[in-house]
């Protein structure tokens, strides 16, 4: 059996920040992998722009039953640390697209995974692909790791383990339970997994409404009583996504509502008297067009008098009109599950892991890192900067 300082399950953005980091400091890791290239997941992201960290990340970007587990973390990876890694290994420097969200100046997913592909092989690490891994035990100086690799089984010893297997969307790609079967079998807590940054489905009577406005996007605000998010909502047959419901969606659970402002840029009942000043000699749905496109508007006028003249309108007309726009209520029936979720929400329980390493408590030369864990970041390149800051942690403890 050969033997290594660390055996690092999956070649994720955590695991090959991991491999390079214990590299930098000397250490000859093994990088397995169950796909025949490394990073899958990094090479689809943002459109296969890759938005690979957030200039404005804080733990408040995270949803977690302890965001602040993140504070001992990201004190040593920071993003200006992302940023000059990039820059210094792989002359790749970010552009802000929009809300703090960097891209490479490449457009190219692919150069990022190049920047990881090329520091392993400068510092001598192990790349295994095409690899399956059947089994994890502990032995009495460390771990056994079970492999799969052209039918053929084989063990391989190491004192540190890491699992950056990820989570259960997009299997696909890769994914697996593997990290939560492992701390499962060793009595490790696990926060109740869903699908997050998912899009959400509308059934019953209000259904065909949603399927009539299939296509049209609208930059709204998303909120329930715990957050707020501005940015695009997208209507489709089946029922919501965009932006602004992929946040949202990380904070929902089935059987709850949320509230939508369609016009959060404007006060309806402002506007509204605007029109009465100057006459009001425009129909509700004059004033609407100005705002929304016209399949939008009439659809509203399947609810909305759309066809009265603002001058005609009672109080109980332009209140209803004003609540319907600006408190649109929604109940999701369910989401597009794990297949059509940037990430999964849940995971590892941070009180079972050291704080700053993300070694097991229980189990010693064992780490978690990236989406396994009970940290789960919004969309725009947050979930990125924490599985940098993961895989360079671990890897000084390897």
């Amino acid at each position: 059996m050969k033997e290594f300082d660390a055996v690092i399950i999956g070649a994720g953005a955590c695991g090959l920040m991991c491999s390079v980091q214990a590299g930098l400091l000397g250490k000859r890791t093994l990088l397995i992998e169950r796909n025949d290239k490394p990073g899958a997941k990094i090479l689809i992201s943002g459109g296969g722009r890759c938005n690979f960290t957030n200039i404005y990340t804080s733990t408040d970007n995270f949803v977690s039953e302890n965001p602040k587990f993140l504070n001992a973390v990201f004190a040593q990876w920071t993003v200006d640390d992302t940023i000059n890694f990039f820059e210094n290994f792989g002359n790749i420097s970010g552009q802000e697209k929009t809300l703090g969200q960097l891209f490479p100046t490449s457009n190219k997913a692919k150069d990022v995974v190049a920047v990881f592909t090329k520091l392993m092989f400068d510092t001598g690490q192990d790349l295994m692909l095409n690899t399956l891994v059947k089994a994890l035990d502990k032995s009495d100086d460390g771990y056994i790791v079970k492999l799969e690799k052209d039918g053929k089984e084989s063990l391989i010893s190491a004192k540190k383990v890491v699992l950056a297997t990820g989570g259960l969307p997009v299997a696909k790609l890769g994914a697996s339970d593997f990290a939560l079967r492992i701390a499962k079998k060793y009595d490790l807590r696990i926060v109740e997994t869903a699908p997050a940054l998912v899009p959400l489905t509308i059934t019953g009577k209000d259904a065909d409404w949603y399927a009539s406005l299939a296509g049209n996007s609208v930059f709204s605000r998303v909120y329930n009583d715990k957050i707020s998010f501005e940015e695009n909502i997208l209507f489709t047959h089946w029922g919501l996504s965009g932006p602004a419901i992929l946040q949202i969606s990380s904070y929902w659970k089935p059987g709850q509502d949320f509230t939508i402002d369609l016009l959060p840029k404007f006060k309806l009942e402002n506007l509204i008297k605007e029109e009465r000043n100057l006459g009001g000699k425009r129909t509700v749905g004059q004033l609407l067009n100005d705002y929304f496109t016209k399949k939008m508007v009439e659809a509203l006028g399947q609810f909305l008098p759309i066809h009265l003249k603002i001058a005609s309108l009672s109080k109980a007309d332009a209140k209803q009109i004003i609540d319907f726009i600006h408190k649109f209520k929604v109940k999701p029936a369910g989401d597009k599950g794990y297949d059509k979720a940037e990430v999964m929400r849940g995971g590892i329980a941070t009180d079972e892991l050291n704080p700053k390493t993300l070694e097991s408590k229980k189990c010693k030369g064992m780490y978690f890192g990236g989406e396994a864990v009970d940290i789960t970041g919004w969309l725009g390149g947050y979930n990125f900067q924490w599985a940098w800051a993961a895989g360079y942690a671990i890897a000084q403890d390897l």
